[in-house]
């Protein structure tokens, strides 16, 4: 389990944590977990989310087993500064939807003594780093990976598998639209996937002849 830093007070800086991992892995639950520590501590704390991701809620941060906690939805990561001042604690979820100047907000906020913790893919559904989340877990002083159960094998499971065939690089869902896969279920699947389209071809071909 992950344990705060200990604060030593001589020191004005704070630091960055990245919570990173497939859909279904837990990323947001632990988000809230940390930040409502933060809150019985009586901490100044908030939190923000980028203004796309309505699936649960306009305002809050809800996990996928509906633990939630109220946020600021923010269109673009420039806003996070202005918002931030005089914080202690800031949380933002689902980072991969913000534009790379999130980085440096980031940075900005924890050298300015504000401990800052980021939730988001690390990888998107075509198993690539996702946006600014390489860059985020670089310049962070902790980052844990948690991971989804494989729903083909059982195995734990770090690639976020699209059900459907839409091919845009952002798209809001849940189990619906995306499955968590192992990297043996992910290859696979994704060797079926560019395997049906030419079955499909051939089969054309062939009542054509």
């Amino acid at each position: 389990m992950f344990l705060e830093n200990t604060v030593n007070h001589k020191e004005q800086f704070g630091w960055i944590e990245v919570i990173c991992g497939s859909m279904f892995s837990g990323k947001t639950e632990e988000l809230i977990r940390r930040l409502k520590r933060a809150q019985f501590a009586k901490q100044k704390v908030e939190i923000f989310k980028p203004s796309i991701d309505t699936r649960y809620d306009e305002e809050m941060v809800v996990s996928h087993n509906k633990n939630e906690i109220r946020s600021t939805p923010v269109p673009a990561a420039a806003n996070i500064a202005i918002l931030a001042q005089g914080c202690d604690v800031v949380g933002i979820d689902e980072a991969q939807f913000f534009d790379d100047e999130i980085v440096k907000i980031c940075n900005d906020l924890a050298n300015s003594g504000i401990r800052v913790i980021v939730a988001g893919l690390d990888m998107d559904f075509k198993g690539n780093p996702f946006g600014p989340m390489p860059a985020l877990m670089a310049t962070a002083e902790y980052v844990t990976k948690v991971h989804a159960v494989c729903t083909r094998t059982g195995n734990l499971a770090n690639y976020s598998y699209r059900k459907t065939d839409n091919d845009n690089l952002v798209l809001l869902g849940e189990t619906e639209e995306y499955e968590p896969l192992s990297r043996a279920a992910y290859y696979e699947a994704m060797r079926k996937g560019q395997e049906e389209p030419e079955t499909a071809s051939a089969k054309t071909r062939k009542n054509l002849q």
